[in-house]
């Protein structure tokens, strides 16, 4: 502070003026890389959502390297305008970020499971999975997390590592979807009436595919009933409404046939004590 002031006032006003100049351009610096990021970041979701051939998955993923990726750019451009050498920063940079890799295992762990899944690609977004008994719609696919939306409108954040390294189940992957419905009929019912009451049913609903074609086994002989498989295919879009109408039906239709759907019952048989038992 001592030599400053000792030198000439013109000098000072100089270096005065040099690094006012020189501090307004690193925060404009700032500002504009800080902006130009979100707009770009913006920008470049908006472009690939209008793409029909392109997959959502990869969207978060791609915004987000070229958000931060302006960023960096923007911050070592703030540090060349105070005349830091951005050379020897970038190895700091290196090497503490080999220290701080080492310290988050667990969190890079996640970004490694996060890349895997979107090489791999087990699901995409709108798909409904379930992991490690959690089912959702997937939402997003993050670095670190992935998301997920419930039935019930739930929001669910889950570590890619947990999700890499545990089953998944897609259900909507496929374009097509069976359907495993059991019934119960008495004893006393005709099985081949029933099994054509069901097949009726089945094929009067346009929704369920011809082919494969659907059958209605026997499948067991229960103490109180005997039990009968509905299996039929259906566009995965369609299962759920498929399902519950098949349902509907097929009680509808043994109620007007007279058709029994027994229940689990238990009979209970006493015996009357002889006189001179009780004496």
């Amino acid at each position: 502070m001592n030599q400053i002031l000792s030198l000439p006032p013109d000098e000072i006003r100089h270096l005065v003026v040099n690094n006012g100049i020189g501090l307004i351009a690193a925060v404009l610096t700032l500002i504009i890389g800080w902006t130009v990021a979100r707009l770009a970041g913006r920008w470049l979701r908006f472009a690939l959502d209008r793409i029909p051939q392109f997959d959502r998955t990869l969207t978060p993923l791609l915004t987000k390297m070229v958000r931060y990726g302006i960023m960096a750019i923007t911050v070592i451009l703030m540090l060349q305008r105070f005349g830091v050498e951005t050379t020897s920063l970038i190895a700091v940079l290196g090497a503490a970020g080999l220290a701080i890799g080492l310290a988050l295992q667990g969190t890079l762990s996640n970004v490694a499971a996060g890349v895997m899944l979107l090489v791999l690609r087990p699901f995409k977004v709108g798909d409904y999975i379930e992991v490690n008994s959690t089912a959702g719609t997937v939402r997003e696919v993050g670095l670190f997390t992935t998301v997920l939306v419930t039935a019930d409108l739930l929001y669910v954040s889950m570590p890619n590592s947990a999700i890499f390294s545990n089953t998944i189940t897609n259900f909507t992957r496929e374009p097509n979807r069976r359907i495993n419905l059991t019934i119960r009929i008495g004893y006393d019912d005709n099985i081949e009436h029933v099994q054509k009451i069901a097949l009726d049913i089945i094929a009067a609903d346009p929704r369920i595919l011809k082919t494969p074609q659907p059958i209605v086994p026997v499948a067991a002989l229960e103490q109180s009933s005997v039990n009968l498989y509905v299996r039929c295919w259906v566009p995965t879009a369609d299962y759920w409404t498929v399902l519950f109408d098949l349902q509907k039906s097929i009680k509808q239709r043994f109620d007007a046939e007279g058709v029994s759907i027994p229940y689990p019952h238990q009979v209970n048989v006493t015996r009357d004590q002889p006189a001179d038992a009780k004496t």
